[in-house]
């Protein structure tokens, strides 16, 4: 079962429940008229849940076919997006790493205004970034709120599980000076328009029993760059709510990103320190950064395929 937002007409999203090929509005089960949003969803789940999960048997009469993908808009709008990079073992060793690469989360931010649905356009702006480089990464959907989230309760705060592409300007995010020392800009390089497609859809958290045994994998044009299993992750999905909640108190529709495996366009680029390493023979290597007319399909086991088209 996913939870999605859905373009009903006349610019009216609404938040739907999908199984199979089939769904429903959330907003059309009687007594529940009034949450219009993905996020009023989770916010009230504890008291809905139920009759959402019963709502096909239920209210048969509210169930639809057919759904059209180009209707999904993003599943939530967060307006905080919590970002965790060199969080895989395979991409630290692709690539130039900072002081800090592998010894410790890499904590950046992006927001609301980055986020873009499934089937909508990533702009490549040449006055931003020549070298638009894009990461497939499992992303959290927090449901309960919490700070100092100890590890072993981590997973009792998670509504679901997205898909995000962590589009990225490498030109802007990776600096070196004239000594060969290398510091991220992650202002520039990751929060920008367009920057992070989310979806298409929530996995409710009970369909992913275990999220670090995930296959992450992305396509651009069909051919296959990054591959693996979230098994991979540095820190796992339980110790970055942990990290996450130091600084902040986790609230519901709040997203926690995780991290790129190997396969970049980065790892390919000498000039930023890439290190092209795979032992995956099926994986092509980057030849160069992304493109108007590329098609992204960013993919995890037990979700779904986010798709996006590189537009300029």
């Amino acid at each position: 079962m996913f939870i999605a937002s859905y373009e009903t007409g006349h610019g009216v999203v609404s938040p739907i429940v999908i199984e199979d090929a089939s769904y429903f509005l959330i907003n059309e089960i009687p007594g529940l008229e009034g949450i219009v949003s993905v996020k009023a969803v989770i916010k009230s789940w504890p008291e809905v849940e139920g009759r959402i999960k019963s709502a096909f048997n239920a209210n048969p009469e509210i169930v639809r076919n057919e759904l059209d993908r180009t209707r999904l808009q993003a599943p939530l709008y967060p307006s905080t997006i919590l970002c965790s990079g060199s969080n895989y073992r395979a991409h630290n060793a692709e690539k130039k790493g900072s002081p800090i690469s592998g010894s410790e989360p890499e904590f950046f931010i992006k927001t609301a205004d980055s986020v873009i649905g499934t089937e909508s356009s990533i702009i490549y702006d040449p006055l931003l970034s020549s070298k638009l480089d894009c990461e497939t990464e499992l992303a959290i959907v927090i449901g309960k709120s919490g700070r100092h989230i100890p590890v072993e309760k981590a997973l009792d705060y998670v509504f679901g599980y997205t898909i995000a592409n962590d589009v990225t300007a490498r030109d802007r995010q990776v600096r070196t000076n004239n000594d060969g020392f290398t510091w991220y800009e992650l202002g520039r390089g990751k929060a920008f328009d367009t920057s992070l497609p989310l979806g298409p859809w929530i996995a409710l958290s009970d369909a992913i029993p275990d999220p670090q045994n995930l296959i992450l994998s992305t396509h651009i044009n069909s051919e296959l760059r990054q591959r693996t299993s979230t098994s991979q992750m540095i820190w796992n999905c339980a110790e970055l709510i942990h990290f996450f909640s130091i600084n902040f108190t986790l609230k519901p529709g709040m997203v926690i990103l995780t991290g790129t495996p190997a396969g970049t366009a980065w790892s390919t680029d000498v000039s930023l320190g890439g290190n092209w390493v795979s032992d995956d023979p099926e994986i092509i290597p980057a030849t160069r950064y992304c493109l108007p007319g590329d098609v992204i399909e960013s993919s995890i086991e037990g979700i779904g395929v986010l798709r996006n088209t590189v537009v300029s």
